[in-house]
């Protein structure tokens, strides 16, 4: 699996690199600022990038601004996210072209090689994996909105999972709840959420997209 790094701290990328080919990833490119990795994107064609969302030159969100820019030109290119901080703009604007393959996760969960190389293998298959933290601020202000009215709090509980990439089995251990209430929570989720009849994988991603952006 073909990886692009975008990181400009050097020991961090550098320990990225390393921790990724332990576990069987081809680093193709390593780069340090926005413009960098937006030629990266362009020319290696990645399978998935792991991206600092605040890259030089202006530290703000140059990376960001490059993933946006090359999923644009190849929508669904899978990003995962990188960030010292919670920062729900920029979890929306990444989330808002609704093609899935994207992940955000704070800089601390990637002390943890096995979550973390799981996030990019999940990514770069097409999966959403999004930080709880992140999660939390993005339900907090969707329920502030009064958007998710029409859900329980149980489906909240479950759709928020969900935003964290959780199986239906992973959900249920969580919850103390059998799978198929699982499944019947997710299928009423679905409905109240006006989505359309497809394969369950793009459901649910479209079911997190439409709670963390109605």
């Amino acid at each position: 699996m073909r990886v692009v790094i975008a990181e400009d701290l050097f020991l961090l990328r550098d320990g990225l690199t390393h921790l990724l080919r332990e576990h069987g990833f081809d680093i193709v490119a390593a780069v340090e600022d926005g413009p960098a990795l937006l030629h990266a994107l362009r020319t290696e064609a990645p399978d998935v990038a792991v991206v600092d969302i605040r890259l030089p030159p202006s530290f703000t969100d140059d990376g960001l601004r490059a993933a946006l820019a090359a999923r644009q030109e190849r929508p669904g290119l899978p990003i995962l996210l990188l960030s010292q901080y919670v920062e729900p703009l920029y979890a929306r604007e990444l989330l808002a072209d609704e093609a899935g393959a994207i992940g955000y996760l704070l800089k601390d969960r990637v002390s943890d090689a096995g979550r973390f190389v799981e996030a990019v293998r999940q990514v770069a298959s097409g999966g959403t994996v999004l930080d709880p933290h992140v999660v939390s601020r993005l339900l907090v202000r969707s329920t502030a909105r009064g958007t998710v009215d029409a859900l329980t709090d149980r489906e909240r509980d479950v759709l928020g999972l969900m935003a964290e990439g959780r199986s239906n089995s992973a959900i249920s251990q969580r919850l103390y709840i059998s799978e198929s209430a699982v499944t019947k929570h997710t299928a009423s989720i679905f409905a109240k959420l006006d989505l359309p009849v497809s394969n369950d994988d793009n459901r649910r991603v479209l079911a997190v997209l439409a709670y963390l952006n109605r």
